[in-house]
């Protein structure tokens, strides 16, 4: 049905072009032939009569009206085939934006094509969450992590769809997932040139409540090869060593959002640029055009889980209490407490209206608990691209050379100068 609907909308928007083409062409010929008429009238009158002076501007008159006649036909021609073809976003599709990015030389074909894959796991992510509840993905599938948490059962489903799309895809080298305790290397009769580090379901303890859920991921050159057939050491050295690159070195990010509409929001280090779903087609389809978080004039939000206050370092405290009097503004309007507890829902709605995002560091976790490499790098690239910033309240998220692959780190994301502000207390 999908195949039969696309191929009559190829087929009409065809015959209407044909349709238009032939109107102008018509139009352009009549007019030209009306030109040529009342030249030709005009000479004949003008060698007969005995009154030339007379009848020759009478004669101009009937040529120019039909000139202009031929001008305003040809011009409303054209703005009618404008207005036809030409709409701010049209059916910019994201392969559609990919083959541009491509032609423009921002990325290459073998980039393309991996984040494409990376598009198809996200449609199918999000296919499994509209469903989880009815198709028994729901609670926990009875196992840990690396970093000791629950695993959802969409959080291994996810991993796999996310794994199996990226390997297929015949790019990537190395994946590196926050599900699996180690890099895994990619057979080299699919392997690419490509690392790709995703956290395949950023937010899962909301699933069961139907909250926001998201994927981010992160898209590396590789630094040395990486093959499965190396011994086990040697290879696992060469994996980690390829993976625990500083964000400066990303050449894309992303994350996709599961909410009341699936958005996947990129970066190719061109802008930032937002794709929603359109179920009709499976297609993603750019709906937020080259995006930037507001500044100043952007809303005054903060999003921190203040239930852990009490952990939180003086400087920390401060910060938060200075807020609930204006902030920077002391006196002004106090700032507005939104906090989802998903990432990438606290993430997206402060870059469409600005404030700050914070996951802080405190006592009991002194790293904060959201991973470098899976989540707070590829986000920083987002937001500074976005004309934002990442910190970790005393340095540049983007600046920091990873140890380990599960490396946390605090993170504090958001406009300029509400990052800006915060370091005021930290540093």
């Amino acid at each position: 049905v999908y195949l039969s609907t696309l191929c009559i909308f190829h087929l009409t928007m065809s015959m209407a072009m044909k349709t238009l083409n032939t109107t102008t062409q018509k139009c352009q010929v009549r007019s030209v032939a009306s030109l040529r008429g009342a030249s030709s009238s005009s000479m004949r009158v003008s060698a007969v009569s005995p009154f030339n002076s007379a009848s020759s501007p009478l004669s101009a008159k009937a040529a120019m009206a039909t000139a202009s006649a031929s001008v305003a036909c040809k011009a409303t021609t054209t703005q009618e085939a404008a207005t036809t073809t030409t709409t701010e976003y049209g059916m910019n599709t994201l392969n559609v934006w990919l083959l541009k990015q491509e032609a423009a030389g921002t990325i290459d074909s073998e980039m393309a094509i991996m984040l494409s894959s990376i598009a198809t796991a996200c449609k199918q992510i999000s296919s499994m969450v509209t469903r989880a509840a009815i198709a028994d993905m729901t609670g926990l599938a009875g196992a840990e992590n690396v970093q000791g948490e629950d695993q959802k059962k969409l959080d291994v489903i996810s991993n796999e769809v996310f794994c199996n799309c990226l390997r297929a895809s015949g790019r990537t080298s190395v994946i590196a997932s926050e599900e699996e305790d180690t890099p895994v290397g990619v057979e080299e009769t699919y392997a690419g040139n490509y690392i790709c580090v995703f956290d395949p379901l950023d937010g899962s303890s909301n699933i069961d409540a139907g909250v926001s859920v998201g994927s981010i991921f992160g898209i590396y050159s590789e630094t040395e090869q990486c093959l499965v057939d190396d011994d086990d050491e040697e290879k696992l050295a060469k994996c980690v060593t390829n993976v625990c690159q500083p964000g400066n070195n990303l050449l894309a990010s992303g994350y996709c959002m599961y909410s009341s509409s699936c958005v996947l929001v990129l970066t190719v280090g061109d802008g930032v640029y937002g794709f929603t779903l359109d179920p009709s087609m499976g297609e993603f389809v750019l709906s937020h055009n080259n995006m930037k978080i507001p500044g100043t004039e952007g809303q005054k939000i903060y999003s921190f889980n203040e239930g852990n206050y009490a952990m939180w370092e003086e400087g920390l405290q401060n910060y938060m209490t200075s807020l609930k009097t204006g902030g920077a503004e002391q006196g002004s309007k106090p700032y507005s407490a939104r906090y989802i507890g998903s990432l990438v829902g606290d993430f997206h709605r402060t870059l469409l209206y600005g404030g700050i995002y914070g996951y802080p560091g405190d006592s009991k976790n002194p790293n904060g608990k959201l991973r470098l490499l899976y989540e707070c790098a590829p986000m920083s690239m987002i937001i500074e691209q976005a004309g934002g910033k990442g910190s970790t309240g005393r340095e540049r998220i983007l600046d920091i050379d990873p140890t380990e692959v599960h490396q946390r780190v605090p993170y504090f994301v958001g406009s300029k100068h509400e990052i800006d502000y915060l370091e005021s207390f930290l540093k």
